[in-house]
């Protein structure tokens, strides 16, 4: 579909494109370097927070699996339990904790913020790429002057970090170092697109599927677009509205 758009281009338009700013995906980069190699690239920074999560999701799985490892709980017998005895909610605390890694600090809940201490309290690897998870989230929306030495030490840390998922997702932030410096150069953003395609993801979901490639269509113009809809009640008076 990409390629078929810049087909469509004649050179002038091809040669008039400055900067292309997407996700990480391969095709993308390779169809740009073969219609617009003078093009800069950006990586829009949703796509590299997304990593991040990815990254963090796979740390706390196996920080839950670790904990589940270590849990020699024995196996739940008939009656109440002795007295005294009390369960290690260890398991729990940390398999529950999924939204409270991925959100910001300052959007947490009471909850979630007890959460976050008892992690930093009982898992130090996991509590760890969560601040690495943070540091980059918070780097990237600054100024290109700082961004440069901010990034530099954040993948100095991850990649000497000893957690398999954050020293991955450092390898991929550096293959796609220069698109990111180009997005703080740029000030470029796929926000609006992004924030497009999930209204059409949700437009699609609502109606269970339709069983005509128009009406989805007709439906996304009319929720995604600017279109006028004259709604017949609208002409009527107010004494009609009720």
């Amino acid at each position: 579909m990409l390629r078929g758009f810049f087909e469509q281009l004649s050179e002038e338009q091809r040669a008039s494109i400055e900067c292309v700013t997407a996700d990480g995906a391969r095709w993308i980069s390779e169809t740009r370097e073969e219609y617009i190699p003078s093009a800069h690239r950006c990586l829009d920074s949703y796509h590299m927070v997304e990593w991040a999560q990815a990254a963090i999701d796979e740390v706390r799985t196996e920080a839950w699996q670790r904990a589940r490892a270590n849990n020699h709980e024995p196996k739940k017998g008939h009656g109440r339990p002795k007295k005294g005895e009390e369960k290690d909610r260890t398991v729990d605390q940390i398999k529950n904790t999924k939204f409270t890694l991925g959100k910001a600090p300052e959007n947490l809940t009471a909850r979630q913020k007890a959460q976050l201490e008892f992690i930093a309290k009982t898992d130090k690897k996991l509590y760890k790429a969560y601040q690495l998870k943070e540091y980059l989230r918070t780097l990237i929306h600054l100024p290109l002057e700082e961004l440069e030495g901010s990034l530099k030490d954040w993948l100095w840390k991850a990649s000497h970090s000893q957690i398999k998922p954050v020293y991955e997702l450092q390898k991929k932030i550096r293959r796609h170092y220069e698109a990111i410096i180009n997005t703080a150069r740029y000030h470029l953003s796929n926000a609006r697109i992004e924030a497009t395609n999930n209204k059409i993801k949700l437009t699609v979901r609502l109606a269970y599927g339709f069983r005509n490639i128009d009406n989805p269509l007709d439906m996304i113009m009319l929720r995604c677009s600017d279109i006028p809809v004259n709604l017949p009640y609208k002409e009527l008076g107010p004494a009609h509205t009720s």
